[in-house]
């Protein structure tokens, strides 16, 4: 299904994939971006274009930040109308967060957008990063016989699974299989063959233009509750000046401690026109709030149901719904539901 004219841009914004190791220090650094077609020779057999754009200096993934999300997706903007799609080289740290937040900057996506990278440096013997390259590439270059994208979604491509990218989260440091899509199936499996599961890609609307949306708010935080939770860590959390929004990761199906104090200040933060999220602690499953009486009481109070999104999606989703300046309700709302298929 690969086009012979189909053309792909390569994003290098930074990433143990364009790294080499310092000999005195043992410390990953990196390295002129040119040399990645020398190490990855196989680049030259593509039956399609190639062309390139490098971040300058690379971004670390894990200092990456609201201006280097809109600089990343103020790329796939202005080449939009001249490649068939998008392979942007992320280190693996912060990927699930940046495959999130541009799945929500980017509305009504047409062309395909692959986020990959690697576990070891593309110059060792060993490196995943090869496969991860070139496979992320063909995905973006495959095309219908009627020239439309078979993959016109945000993504990860990494370890021989293509995932929508803001059902993603890294589960592993040391491992290739770095990710993995806990309650969404995978969107394509790369073995002898590419095999794509088409029922779960999304289908864009074509005859409507794609909408680039930048403005984030990053006045959310994520609150993490655990037996034993100090009423002082909670109180500055929710009383953060210029809060706006609060993803709370619960137990089980959605559930939370019910002492007063702990109520108060959750009652407390909603009426102050905060935006709280409730996101399960578990990979896997989904936040049932009316199945206990502990989260029977956050659901009374006004806390939102994130259903079986992400840490990373709802936070991201948080930021570009408030960045977008929606009204309360609407936000409420809004984080209920599906918008780019982030939750089911």
């Amino acid at each position: 299904m690969i086009s012979s004219d189909a053309k792909v841009l390569l994003i290098y914004t930074g990433g143990t994939i364009g790294m080499v190791e310092n000999i005195e220090t043992g410390a990953l650094e990196a390295f002129d971006f040119s040399h990645l077609k020398s190490n990855v020779p196989e680049m030259k057999r593509l039956r399609f274009s190639v062309d390139t754009y490098l971040f300058d200096p690379p971004i670390d993934s894990s200092e990456v930040n609201l201006h280097n999300w809109i600089a990343m997706a103020k790329v796939v903007e202005n080449n939009y109308d001249k490649y068939d799609g998008f392979v942007i080289l992320h280190g693996t740290d912060t990927m699930s967060y940046t495959a999130s937040v541009l799945s929500f900057m980017f509305e009504n996506l047409t062309k395909p957008v692959i986020l990959t990278g690697s576990q070891l440096p593309i110059g060792k013997l060993r490196t995943d990063g090869k496969e991860n390259l070139i496979t992320a590439l063909e995905i973006a270059a495959d095309k219908y016989e009627d020239g439309r994208p078979v993959v016109p979604e945000l993504c990860v491509y990494m370890q021989n699974l293509l995932m929508r990218g803001n059902r993603t989260t890294k589960i592993n440091a040391d491992n290739f299989s770095a990710f993995n899509s806990p309650n969404y199936a995978y969107l394509a499996e790369a073995g002898l063959n590419i095999k794509y599961h088409d029922k779960f890609i999304l289908n864009p609307d074509y005859d409507k233009p794609v909408c680039f949306n930048y403005e984030l708010d990053n006045n959310v935080a994520i609150l993490k509750l655990f037996p034993g939770i100090q009423p002082s860590l909670v109180e500055a959390v929710l009383t953060m000046p210029g809060l706006r929004g609060v993803v709370l990761e619960t137990f089980g199906s959605g559930n939370a401690l019910r002492d007063y104090w702990f109520i108060d200040l959750l009652d407390t933060a909603l009426k102050n026109g905060i935006v709280v999220v409730n996101v399960t602690q578990c990979l896997y499953g989904n936040v049932e709030m009316h199945r206990y009486g502990t989260g029977q009481h956050l659901e009374r109070l006004g806390v939102v149901s994130g259903h079986d999104i992400t840490t990373e999606a709802a936070l991201t989703k948080l930021m570009s719904l408030l960045g977008n300046n929606k009204e309360y309700d609407d936000i409420r709302h809004l984080m209920s539901i599906s918008l780019r298929g982030e939750m089911s």
